[in-house]
């Protein structure tokens, strides 16, 4: 599966509700994958439950794990998110730890991407649920992509801004200090304008609440990600 070439994600929340009509608009639309995942009410029902009605399309589908007992087989790629600004070691490894401890035999290990995330939106549930340290400036969260590449060795770095729309020249300056690890950008793209703008810098562009507030405007970023194909770093 090959996530390294993917430049539109659609984030769908399985906590969320979405009609058929709009879930096979969002299938068909182009985008080069659906990401399954969300930060609250995520059960392994709900999770089943999106999984089937999207599995009728040929779009690849990823789980972004954020509950152990959410958990379910069948998907192409499993992500997992390490929150690099984190208070807290639950969020950095203590999870994960205890996954691999329980269910480690299991794992196929090619499935499994780990994602180096920065939450950088305070007022964000993610970010208080993870209690991140949000109050960072320009040279932090370059330090937080260079430790995600050079001493994690993580293959995402994903500047997650949750709700509202981050620093276009942020992600920018990111980017340039980015060579093999791939940098997914998320948060406030609620128009073709914003998703062309961050898919200049970032690798990949998730768009995630737009799809439940306006679903015009989120079949729209799809193509205003292509048309900057040619353009991007």
């Amino acid at each position: 599966m090959e996530y390294q070439s993917w430049r539109h994600v659609f984030k769908l929340d399985p906590a969320k509700e979405i009609t058929d009509g709009h879930l096979e608009r969002i299938c068909k639309s182009g985008t080069d994958a659906i990401l399954i995942g969300g930060s609250d009410d995520v059960t392994l029902e709900n999770v089943l439950d999106l999984m089937a009605r999207v599995d009728r399309f040929t779009v690849p589908v990823v789980l972004e794990i954020s509950t152990v007992e959410s958990v379910a087989p069948g998907f192409d790629l499993y992500f997992i998110p390490t929150v690099l600004n984190s208070r807290d070691p639950k969020w950095i490894k203590g999870l994960h730890h205890e996954a691999i401890r329980e269910y480690g035999d299991l794992m196929d290990w090619e499935e499994l991407i780990p994602e180096g995330y920065c939450i950088l939106n305070p007022d964000c549930k993610a970010a208080r649920l993870t209690d991140a340290d949000t109050l960072l400036n320009d040279d932090d969260v370059v330090a937080y992509a260079r430790l995600a590449e050079h001493f994690f060795k993580l293959p995402i770095f994903y500047m997650e801004y949750s709700g509202i729309y981050g620093n276009p020249e942020l992600v920018k300056e990111v980017k340039g200090h980015l060579s093999g690890t791939r940098l997914f950008y998320g948060g406030g793209i609620d128009s073709a304008e914003k998703a062309r703008e961050m898919a200049k810098f970032a690798d990949t562009v998730v768009v995630g609440n737009v799809i439940y507030s306006d679903i015009e405007q989120a079949i729209r970023t799809v193509e205003a990600v292509a048309e900057t194909v040619d353009q991007s770093l």
